[in-house]
């Protein structure tokens, strides 16, 4: 459970990469789905990323980026599971970029980082705020998607047959209430983690 009244919202971050082979944008920017910790005033944002994520290495070397609070559950459905290209600008306070088709994006720099243990503890501070658009609204189908994005990238850790099983029950909400970007969007997350458990079909048949 969060403490002191913090909660886990659930956005997108990018970070670039400090040692660039390319200097196109797109080449450069990393475009992750996270859920950090805030609070009301969203003043500082705690990220938690693996320390195998391309995130953590971005921020460990380099210290900036930017989060965005989005309602296109297709893009978070696609930068979950890594197929995702989304048009982006330079931020205005951070050596970074900011997606354009966002609601809100929160550039922040590093305070500091706890790498001791497999997940990072990585504090920072909000030094700009931009508020591009308003915010859709409330909508089941998309919270529905934004579970099972979660659910997607968690294919190494738990079985796939009881990921596959709350998909089902997440997909009538997505049929009842969804539109045509968030049925897309669920059945490329559920094609992931059908790829994913025939993946690990074939290693265990390999052992």
């Amino acid at each position: 459970m969060p403490p002191d009244g913090r909660l886990v919202l659930e956005g997108i971050v990018t970070t670039i990469d400090p040692h660039p082979s390319s200097a196109e944008p797109i080449d450069r920017v990393n475009i992750s789905p996270m859920g950090p910790l805030v609070d009301a005033t969203m003043e500082t944002l705690v990220l938690r990323p693996y320390t195998s994520s391309r995130t953590y290495r971005n921020l460990a070397a380099h210290g900036e980026g930017v989060f965005h609070v989005v309602d296109d559950v297709e893009l978070l459905a696609r930068a979950a599971v890594g197929k995702i290209s989304a048009p982006v600008r330079s931020a205005h306070a951070v050596r970074g970029f900011r997606l354009r088709d966002a609601c809100r994006a929160y550039e922040f720099r590093v305070v500091s980082v706890d790498d001791s243990s497999e997940r990072t503890t990585i504090e920072t501070r909000v030094v700009h705020v931009e508020r591009i658009r308003d915010f859709f609204g409330f909508h089941r189908a998309r919270h529905a998607v934004v579970e099972a994005a979660i659910l997607a990238t968690r294919t190494e850790i738990l079985p796939i047959d009881h990921i596959l099983r709350q998909l089902d029950e997440l997909r009538m909400l997505v049929d009842k209430t969804g539109g045509e970007k968030e049925r897309r969007a669920f059945s490329l997350l559920r094609e992931h983690v059908e790829a994913a458990g025939t993946r690990h079909r074939s290693t265990d048949r390999a052992r």
